[in-house]
């Protein structure tokens, strides 16, 4: 079996392709995000499309490629959730079987006391929001009285808002280290994230400077399994957010937007390395899917694949190249949040199985276990190796 130096896994995030069986468990009808953006007349996606974006069972959209250059298959969310730190922990081997808790009517009032207490501060909203438009309601009022915007979405967060000529961003960091040392336990939600803004009423604008402080990852990852190794675990965008900075190597930090995640991935064709790169591709889920601007989705797809097409092209002898998602976020769905979908899983590199259609699996598990099992690493995890499935035949 071929040897192989480098994985880069790309996470599109909120890339969905269809529901899920129990969507309607989490809420969600009959969501596709890919079907959505793919009847967009701004969507093209060739080089996608070649790996076998459209073969993949029960897409339901687009045309097959006649000759994939691809492997691919559909994979199943085992996890009871819908979120990014779910999604990225699964993908990772990490299965979580109870949901993270949840605040549809917001947090509870000795909640709230405990932050304000911590804080200095008096919090406002908390509620479910969307993340523009709180800034928007409750922008002025958090400049006048100098308290701290606190909000909750469908996903296990705690999210706090601040604009940065009151509360510097360092000082919003330090209030959501705060916050993360008090939502522990039942409390304990995925993620508190910082949301600094800039700007005048009614123009407010959130900037790059989002910061995510995620919950310690709760059983072995592939990172901590490629660290035992002592392998490289490069993270790009808030991959090593998500995990809490465990077992990442090295990050190159929080994307200012897609193509910059994709520049640092490029840039990281000419490193040698041996290991993983880990990549995050946020504005998908963020600027687009929470938005349902399903042009903005389109168009930002067909942009991530022309850079695809670049690093296609400088792809090494020993890489391995994994494109997949973390959830589905469908733009042309009711409401504001994630949507519970089957992701994606392309698989391409020299001794890769072209046109292989390795069907439908039932966590996304598969991928970290197929990663240690690439760099004979010792995971343990709900998912199996599909290595064996991948590998091509030798002459």
């Amino acid at each position: 079996m071929k040897a192989y130096k480098r994985v880069f896994l790309i996470v599109l995030d909120s890339f969905g392709i269809g529901a899920e069986p129990d969507a309607a468990e989490f809420g969600d009808g009959d969501v596709n995000t890919l079907r959505t953006i793919a009847a967009s007349p701004a969507y093209a996606t060739p080089n996608l499309a070649r790996l076998g974006l459209f073969n993949i069972d029960g897409v339901g959209c687009g045309t097959p490629a006649a000759a994939p250059v691809g492997a691919f298959a559909r994979l199943r969310e085992l996890s009871r959730g819908k979120d990014t730190t779910t999604g990225h922990w699964e993908i990772a081997g990490i299965v979580s079987e109870r949901p993270m808790p949840t605040y549809p009517d917001g947090f509870p009032p000795e909640v709230i006391a405990r932050l304000e207490q911590a804080f200095g501060r008096k919090i406002l909203c908390n509620k479910p929001y969307s993340g523009t438009q709180v800034i928007h309601d409750y922008g002025r009022e958090q400049k006048e009285t100098g308290g701290l915007i606190v909000y909750t979405s469908a996903d296990s967060v705690l999210q706090i808002a601040a604009h940065e000529d009151d509360v510097p961003v360092e000082q919003l960091y330090e209030y959501c280290r705060m916050a993360r040392r008090i939502m522990q336990g039942e409390h304990g939600v995925g993620r508190i994230i910082a949301r600094p803004y800039v700007g005048t009423w009614p123009d407010y604008t959130r900037t790059p400077r989002r910061h995510d402080f995620s919950l310690d990852p709760t059983g072995d990852t592939v990172l901590d399994a490629l660290a035992r190794k002592g392998l490289a675990t490069i993270g790009v965008g808030k991959i090593s957010d998500i995990f809490a900075g465990r077992s990442v190597s090295r990050t190159l930090g929080i994307n200012k937007d897609n193509r910059d995640g994709m520049e640092k991935t490029l840039a990281l064709q000419d490193e040698d390395f041996t290991g993983l790169a880990f990549v995050n591709l946020v504005d998908f889920d963020m600027a687009y899917g929470h938005r349902r601007d399903i042009e903005g989705y389109a168009r930002a797809a067909t942009e991530f694949d022309a850079q695809l097409g670049t690093f296609l092209g400088r792809m090494r002898e020993d890489d391995v190249l994994m494109i997949t998602a973390d959830h589905g976020c469908d733009p042309g769905a009711p409401g504001t949040d994630h949507t519970r979908e089957y992701v994606p899983l392309l698989v391409y590199g020299s001794g890769i199985r072209r046109g292989a259609n390795l069907g439908t699996y039932p966590t996304f598990a598969m991928i970290g276990a197929t990663i240690s099992d690439i760099f004979g690493a010792d995971l343990k995890t709900k998912g199996e190796s599909l290595l064996p499935r991948l590998a091509a035949e030798e002459a």
